[in-house]
């Protein structure tokens, strides 16, 4: 169910989550059991009840913020949704955890025009992109450049079937110096200098992921929001993090790489992307305002120390069930 208030609220997949428990076989009374059975041990019913606690932990544990770029900082808003024309424009940012986890929710803070009802907001969509070249065709040499850029199609995409969205507004009132919604066009027409400063409602969606989606510790990919609206267009804000002071670009906290801005497209440039900073703007980098959480997976050290304890547990079990 979506749940659309002005007020607080509660609060994506690359490999399929399984869930795995452990069952156990119901212990007989003493005067129905067949002869030479011997009930569970109580040891053994904790070492199983242990295995199915941490095979169920990615669903059980409270989600945890994995990334976050940080909240508006009110340079730049870019359309991500359908605009009144009907043409589809896309903006992409990236991120890297550090850490393997299970990503179950997401949240993304944009504008919407002054005044619109959030019961205006008829859809949400998240995709998901690998960096070019992966699932992309080569280069056409439309667009000053597609190293770092999102690939040419998504692998992984949310729509209301896969996800659940609430909406709250932070702020009636928000302006962003520029904005790109019209000006997104091949090389050598790229730069534009955007379209100037915007206000609007600055709202925030708060995503729940039905099936939760795996990220290793090495992926670098891009998120990309859509919002659907009955009128209007959805922008989404830029944020400072993790661009540092002058945009200089730092390593991801935990991850190998750096950080890649964000990049846009509308139909007529698809499936190539620009960068809304570099490119089209000259004032950036920009990152996009949005985080993710879920549960991180733990290290291999920590099986193979709970495998250990285990496999232990189990032989101090057969010995005391031998010498009974």
């Amino acid at each position: 169910m979506n749940i659309l208030t002005d007020s607080q609220h509660p609060l994506i997949n690359k490999r399929p989550l399984i869930l795995r428990t452990a069952t156990t076989a119901q212990t007989l009374p003493a005067s129905r059991r067949p002869e030479g059975h011997q009930s569970t041990h109580p040891l053994l019913r904790v070492g199983v009840a242990v295995l199915s606690l941490f095979s169920a932990m990615p669903l059980m544990a409270s989600p945890v913020q994995l990334f976050s770029t940080g909240n508006p900082d009110g340079k730049v808003a870019t359309l991500s949704g359908t605009n009144a024309a009907g043409v589809e424009t896309e903006t992409a940012d990236d991120f890297i955890l550090g850490q393997a986890a299970w990503v179950t929710n997401a949240t993304f803070v944009g504008l919407l025009p002054t005044g619109t009802s959030l019961s205006n907001i008829t859809g949400v969509d998240i995709e998901l992109y690998h960096v070019f070249p992966l699932d992309s065709g080569p280069a056409d040499g439309r667009v000053l450049t597609r190293t770092n850029s999102p690939s040419d199609n998504a692998f992984q995409s949310f729509d209301s079937n896969s996800l659940s969205f609430s909406a709250k507004v932070l702020n009636p009132t928000f302006t962003a110096s520029n904005s790109v919604v019209n000006g997104i066009n091949a090389k050598p027409d790229q730069f534009t200098g955007g379209e100037g400063a915007v206000t609007g409602e600055e709202v925030e969606f708060d995503i729940t992921f039905m099936t939760p989606f795996f990220v290793d510790a090495t992926d670098h990919d891009f998120f990309r929001p859509e919002v659907s609206l009955s009128d209007g267009d959805f922008l989404w804000l830029s944020a400072p993090k993790p661009t540092g002071v002058s945009g200089t670009a730092l390593q991801f906290p935990g991850g190998p790489t750096t950080d890649l801005q964000t990049w846009i497209r509308n139909e007529g440039l698809s499936p190539d992307w620009s960068r809304v900073g570099t490119d089209i703007t000259a004032q950036g980098p920009f990152n996009a305002s949005f985080s993710l959480s879920g549960s991180p997976v733990p290290e291999p050290s920590t099986l193979v120390l709970l495998g250990s304890g285990l496999v232990g547990m189990a032989g101090a079990v057969r010995r005391r069930l031998t010498r009974s």
